[in-house]
Parts: C-alpha cells; sequence; structure tokens
C-alpha cells in the first residue's frame, strides 16, 4: 500500500534561506507549499497545527525579535544567555510538541532529542554510552563536575593529562563560545577563539579567529562563558589536506548517511563561517582507502551517531579523521546540520541527486517507525 503524500508544516522564520530551501525542496516534490509557523507565533502561544500534517522544526536563528526573547540581549552578537536560550527553546519545542499532538499532527523532530542535542555534556553522554567514538571528556553527562571558571577547567585540564582541549558553551552553536585551548610543560597558555571581549567584559561574536596569548586573558574569557556552563573536550590531532586541517559534516537522513562535505581551516576551528574552505570529498576518500580505512566505516560511525537520535529525521554529524586518515570520532551532532546549499547526495545513499532538504522530503512517506509526540511537560 502507498504511503499518503506528506503535508508539512515547518516551524521556522518566515522568508529565512532554510525555511526557502526547505520549501523548494517541497514544490520540487510535487507536494503543495509548507505551511509556514513563524517562531514568533510559537513563543506567543499562537501556532496552530493542522491534522495530519508533517510538522519539521527548524533553527530559531536570525531572527532580532525571536532572539531576544530567547536569549534576553539586544545584540545577536553577544555570547552571553546561551543558558537562557536553552530552556527557552526546549519549552518553546515541548509547546510545539503539545499543540502538535492536540491537533493530530506528527512531529519530524523529538523534543527530547533537541533537548540532548543542545547540550553538548549530554549529547557526549548518549553517544559515548551508545560505544560511538568520541573525544575524551571530564564533563560529560548528569553526573559531570560543574565547571565555575578557568580554575576549574584548568584542574580537570591536569587531572585529565589534556595539554590541549576544547573549551565550549554546553549550549553553542556554530563555534559561539569555543576555545582551542593549549597548553605548555612551563605552564604557558594561549587559547584560539572568535569570542572577543570589550573593556566592560561584555563578549561578543566574531568572524575574526583570534589568539590570547596570555593565562590571564583566556582565563577571563572562560570565566565570563562559565555562568552559562560549559564543556571540555580533548583536542585530537586531526587530518590535514593540502596543509590544513579536515573535519566533515555528514548529514544522516532517517538514518542513513546522505550527504557530506569536507571542511578545512588553518585554525582549529573549520566552521565555513569563519575561514574555514570546502576540501576535496573524494581526496578525502581516497586518502582513508590508501591508508587502509574505509569510507564506509566512517559514514556507519555518522549513522550510530543519528540512530541514538532515532525519533528526529535528520542530523548534521561533525566527523573528526585522526591523523592518518584511518579512525574517526564524533565531535557533535546538530539538530540543524543541514544547511549545505546545492550540495547532492553521496553515491549509493540514494539521494544522489537531491539536496539535503529534498532528501527529507523524500525521507517522510518512507519512515517505517511511528514517530510519537512526546509532549510531556
Amino acid at each position: 500500500m502507498r504511503s499518503r503524500a506528506p503535508r508539512f508544516a515547518v516551524v521556522g522564520i518566515p522568508g529565512n534561506r532554510r525555511v526557502t530551501l526547505f520549501q523548494d525542496a517541497v514544490r520540487a516534490a510535487g507536494l503543495p507549499e509548507a505551511r509556514v509557523v513563524p517562531w514568533r507565533a510559537v513563543l506567543r502561544g499562537e501556532a496552530v497545527f493542522l491534522p495530519g500534517e508533517s510538522v519539521r522544526i527548524d533553527s530559531p536563528g536570525e531572527d532580532a525579535e525571536v532572539e531576544r526573547f530567547l536569549r534576553g540581549v539586544d545584540d545577536p552578537t553577544r555570547v552571553e544567555g546561551s543558558a537562557r536560550w536553552y530552556a527557552a527553546f526546549t519549552a518553546a519545542v515541548r509547546d510545539v510538541a503539545r499543540a502538535a499532538s492536540a491537533a493530530g499532527a506528527v512531529l519530524l523532530d523529538d523534543p527530547g532529542d533537541i533537548a540532548v542535542l543542545f547540550d553538548k555534556r549530554l549529547c557526549h553522554a548518549v553517544l559515548s554510552g551508545a560505544g560511538v567514538p568520541v573525544p575524551e571528556s571530564p564533563t560529560s553527562g548528569h553526573a559531570a563536575p560543574a565547571v565555575r571558571g578557568w580554575a576549574d577547567v584548568r584542574a580537570l585540564m591536569r587531572e585529565r593529562g589534556m595539554r590541549r582541549a576544547f573549551v565550549k558553551l554546553a549550549h553553542g552553536s556554530s563555534a559561539s563560545g569555543v576555545l582551542a585551548v593549549e597548553t605548555a610543560a612551563d605552564g604557558r597558555v594561549r587559547a584560539t577563539t572568535s569570542v572577543e571581549r570589550d573593556a566592560a567584559g561584555r563578549l561578543f561574536n566574531s568572524l575574526r579567529v583570534r589568539r590570547c596569548t596570555t593565562e590571564a586573558e583566556v582565563a577571563a574569557v572562560v570565566d565570563a562563558l562559565a555562568p552559562d556552563g560549559l564543556h571540555i573536550e580533548r583536542w585530537l590531532p586531526k587530518a590535514s589536506q593540502h596543509g590544513r586541517a579536515a573535519d566533515l559534516r555528514v548529514v544522516v537522513v532517517a538514518g542513513r548517511a546522505t550527504h557530506a562535505v569536507v571542511r578545512t581551516s588553518r585554525s582549529p576551528m573549520t566552521n565555513l563561517h569563519l575561514g574555514g574552505e570546502r576540501g576535496d570529498l573524494d581526496a578525502v576518500r581516497a586518502s582513508v582507502e590508501a591508508a587502509g580505512g574505509s569510507w564506509a566505516a566512517a559514514l556507519a560511525v555518522c549513522e550510530r551517531a543519528a540512530a541514538c537520535f532515532p525519533d528526529t529525521l535528520c542530523v548534521g554529524v561533525d566527523l573528526l579523521p585522526a591523523t592518518g586518515w584511518r579512525r574517526f570520532a564524533v565531535c557533535e551532532v546538530n539538530a540543524f546540520g543541514d544547511l549545505l546549499p546545492r550540495l547532492t547526495g553521496l553515491p549509493g545513499s540514494g539521494a544522489e541527486n537531491l539536496d539535503t532538504y529534498a532528501a527529507q522530503v523524500a525521507a517522510v512517506p518512507n519512515r517505517t517507525r511511528n514517530h510519537r509526540v512526546d509532549a510531556a511537560p
């Protein structure tokens, strides 16, 4: 029996490129245009869903009014407020779930999964518990010690023998609040970050990656970040491509790795908005096979990570290739990691001629699980 064609609703920012690309995919599939439920309406308690709709939850980013409501700051470049953002955002997602469930609609993104995906400490623990290779972390899971500032970071790094570590906001995204910290045997400390601190001690995201060259400077930034919650991970040496550090964003749709992009950088952060560049995926595959590794096994690691979130249709997995291209670890799993315009699917993935959004539209009718809306308060 053929599955009934879905009718989509998308919770997002009207006119945003994410919503526009998803709408393009829906139209290309010959389906009625997705009904857009603005995040502003959700936050005002005015979201409405219809029976039978497949509801996609998309990013609330790039809207100043939504940002003010969630984060509590007027300047969208400010770093502070991520803990408040997380509490308000996850509460809003639960509101969406309740409204969708009451209307007889079905969510494509599970509220419980989203809550874990946006807490790096919880996500790390879930992945580790499932046997997914991840960098060592002293802040993984509910039972991990609280990180109150730089003194705690320094102590935890020393206890774990970490000369180099990434210090991240627990609820950050897009490298916001990330420091790549290095310590030397003589006690010197430096860090690479896109965070800038003004004379009043306020923190701002910048598109310029810079170096903090003294421990006092690193400590000041970490101490300012700590009230929002911090996550620490061992800094794993990464493979390189043309002399630039490389990692991969792998999109997994309905349990299958469908799209991948290589990101390279001369800094520890490979994010494209921070100066990272797209690398050569064919060359990566060749390097893996030449080293005696398996590209299929690398993709399988991403699928195992996505399997930890079975009630969410699509995730973006950040995959770290170790020096030598034989081993891989998962750095992060992203709920909104599918913004890769014009990228078509991997050979053999079933999404060869589809972008990330079209692959999701195509996957919805074929989902074998009945994704239950978790509307628990």
